[in-house]
């Protein structure tokens, strides 16, 4: 397989960075011309032009006889005629000798107000079932570089969620990036909709929300639940699924980006972005790299990922007067958390929240891990003095109780000193305190959800560390809000158990 011209490659991307869209070729005074099919191998596609080669990422056209249009991507100049591109599409029926129209740039999408309470796929086409959208909106380049350091606002204030164990050990930042790593089955999807819940409730803006391979059931749900929640006409949603080709899953994410730098931008409007999954975008930038005879780097992980990866993370940040706020949802394979697409995610992120699959075994949701889970935004200059030395402190008697664990489940409590045994009894009431029902699980467990401000929070675990709670069962810490909730819980049962005796 011929290898990719390196400097072709890295003029063209040069070039993709240019928000107008300015073809290179076209400055230079020759214009691409139409080519034509030459080979097709899945999703790959080489196509032959006479003269000047469009850069690399700029969106080719098929003109070819099946329904819908075909759109594909250029992503290597194997020689000074031929071109080797993704589709973005099925290419099913494709023969060679197929007409080839470049467009003149890269992928545009609509970004306006019309596109809120639609869903459209990477191309921004509506796929929900409604009317298509105007055709005269205005569009914008998936790909663009990020706004320069000079133009960057830092900011320490924090998105406040409701949820009490990620305000209190993981505070997200506004107009910063969050992810939740985990595992199959942890409840990452589960809090990416909480989140959504807590938009609506506390937080004025726009929302998009990126599908990246998702499942068919999951994008119907979602649409259902924001359509019946009121979120919709906010909210914006974007999928690449399964079963699309892996070029649609890798370019997803960059056009809901575009849709929300769209209002950053010219609305001025903060945005929160919600992605899931972005290990699916890696996989399926994976899956073109091989595609494309790129050799595997490490773990069978194309050579490009460190640089996929900041491609989309460094657009997502703060310019004046506006904020794209980042969550996103990160499936860790088999549990490994030094897999090396996992640890390139990791590196461009504010706050991280790791989701234990022990604890959710235990029952203890949402099951973010008090110990692997930070933020740099937990320091005693950004969220306050009680605040800090309050989650340092659940930390540390955590921590005490887990170092205890191996000896309590040979010998027993019943062994540890009186010290250990008020550490091991608050750990577990701060770790069931920290448990919560979410508003989208009501349906499921009967139980309304709950959404607690950090205050409150602060309160509670502070009351529990210093033993106002010792001589509570542990259940009236499970599943509740605020501490007083706790408190009339734990009164009640003790009204009931004096009922029965007096009985």
């Amino acid at each position: 397989m011929a290898t990719p011209d390196t400097s072709a490659a890295q003029t063209g991307a040069a070039r993709s960075g240019n928000p107008a869209g300015t073809d290179g070729a076209k400055a230079a005074g020759a214009a691409p011309e139409a080519g034509r099919v030459v080979a097709v191998r899945g999703a790959v596609v080489d196509v032959a032009f006479t003269g000047a080669l469009p850069p690399v990422n700029d969106a080719l056209t098929v003109q070819w006889d099946q329904d819908g249009p075909l759109v594909v991507e250029v992503a290597a100049h194997i020689d000074a005629s031929t071109v080797r591109a993704v589709a973005l599409g099925s290419t099913i029926g494709l023969k060679r000798g197929t007409p080839v129209t470049p467009r003149g740039g890269p992928i545009t999408v609509p970004a306006d107000a019309a596109v809120l309470g639609r869903l459209v796929d990477v191309m921004g086409e509506a796929r929900d079932g409604g009317p298509p959208l105007p055709a005269d909106l205005p569009r914008r380049p998936i790909h663009r570089p990020a706004p320069p350091l000079a133009a960057r606002k830092a900011s320490t204030a924090i998105f406040e969620t409701g949820i009490k164990v990620i305000d209190l050990l993981a505070p997200l930042p506004e107009g910063g990036k969050a992810a939740m790593f985990g595992g199959a089955g942890v409840g990452k999807t589960v809090v990416v909709m909480e989140l959504i819940q807590a938009m609506v409730a506390g937080y004025d803006g726009i929302s998009v929300f990126a599908g990246i391979g998702e499942r068919s059931r999951e994008g119907h749900e979602l649409l259902a639940d924001m359509a019946a929640s009121g979120v919709l006409a906010q909210c914006a949603l974007v999928f690449g699924q399964m079963n699309e080709p892996p070029g649609a899953r890798w370019r997803v994410g960059l056009t809901a980006l575009t849709i929300a730098e769209h209002f950053r931008d010219a609305k001025h409007q903060n945005v929160l972005l919600l992605m899931d999954n972005v290990f699916r975008f890696v996989q399926a930038g994976s899956e073109v790299s091989g595609l494309l005879g790129r050799l595997p780097s490490r773990v069978g992980y194309q050579p490009t990922l460190a640089t996929e990866i900041a491609e989309l993370q460094e657009r997502i940040t703060s310019v004046a007067g506006a904020a794209i706020t980042a969550i996103e949802a990160v499936y860790v394979p088999a549990d490994d958390f030094t897999d090396p697409a996992v640890t390139a995610i990791s590196s461009h992120l504010d706050s991280t929240i790791v989701l234990s699959r022990a604890m959710a075994a235990e029952g203890m949701y949402p099951a973010v891990d008090p110990l692997g889970s930070s933020s740099v935004l937990l320091d005693p200059t950004v969220v306050g003095r009680e605040h800090y030395e309050v989650a340092e402190a659940v930390r540390a008697t955590i921590a005490q109780y887990r170092e205890l664990q191996d000896i309590i489940s040979l010998l027993g409590v019943e062994e540890l000193s009186t010290a250990d045994r008020r550490a091991v009894t608050r750990a577990r009431r701060l770790q069931r305190f920290l448990t919560q029902p979410f508003t989208v699980t009501e349906a499921f467990t009967g139980m309304p959800g709950r959404s607690v401000r950090r205050a409150d929070t602060v309160a509670g675990c502070r009351a529990i560390l210093d033993g106002a709670c010792d001589d509570w069962d542990e259940a009236d810490l499970y599943m509740v809000g605020t501490l007083d909730e706790a408190r009339a819980r734990h009164e009640a049962a003790g009204a009931s158990t004096n009922a029965e005796a007096a009985a």
